[in-house]
């Protein structure tokens, strides 16, 4: 069981998360929305210590979460220049006996023998999931893994994800594609001014769905009275 227990974190002064409590059950898809500004990703970047949070704790199992027992594929990744795949994938322990390479590449259309600065957008974020799956940690975070990913990488994801669960990990997502996690999910977490408003099971989703949209509907009809 990951506890995230009362975090707190601000910037120059400005709270992103403000009692930010939630629970999140072993061997399941969690999925974490929010609009934009919400605290999504910082919340993320305090679960693995990251950022450092002014009050609260996060507990996997009753001790506090270590940065070694998680996976972060963060939405933005940073890649050294003049290398290649195969050797940024160097850089990460293999710690899966049975973690095969040739497979992967294979399985992901990656050109590794290449310099990471030829690959496009796409190619670049396969990489590093690659990168995380290799960890083959116990809790896998993923902020926003589908930006920009083509349909098909896409669809690997989400069967990826699967599998991670019939292994028993634990996979945290977010993303701006509410489809995705509707898809994945045992549960949704709704993030809303640094606090979870709302966590929902899969029976939830749909009307938690048509409340969302119409939220965001209504405040972008506001604001489009005022210029259009």
């Amino acid at each position: 069981m990951i506890d995230i227990n009362n975090l707190e974190v601000s910037y120059e002064g400005q709270p992103v998360l403000q009692g930010c409590s939630l629970r999140l059950a072993p061997g399941q898809v969690h999925g974490l929305v929010g609009l934009n500004g919400a605290g999504k990703t910082t919340l993320l970047n305090a679960m693995v210590g990251i950022v450092k949070p002014q009050q609260g704790e996060v507990l996997y199992h009753g001790q506090k979460l270590q940065h070694r027992q998680v996976g972060y594929l963060e939405a933005s990744n940073y890649f050294y220049r003049h290398i290649t795949g195969h050797e940024y994938l160097r850089l990460f322990p293999n710690t899966s006996a049975g973690f095969d390479t040739d497979t992967w590449q294979q399985l992901l259309y990656l050109p590794l023998s290449h310099l990471i600065e030829t690959y496009s957008t796409g190619m670049k974020k396969k990489l590093a999931l690659l990168a995380v799956l290799k960890l083959d940690r116990g809790i896998v975070v993923l902020d926003e893994p589908f930006n920009g990913l083509d349909l098909e990488a896409s669809q690997l994801l989400k069967s990826i994800v699967l599998k991670l669960r019939e292994r028993q990990k634990t996979v945290i997502i977010t993303s701006h594609i509410f489809e995705s996690l509707t898809s994945l999910c045992d549960q949704i977490h709704y993030l809303e001014n640094g606090r979870i408003a709302e966590s929902l099971a899969k029976s939830g989703f749909r009307d938690f769905e048509d409340r969302l949209f119409s939220i965001i509907r209504k405040r972008h009809e506001e604001l489009m009275l005022k210029v259009l």
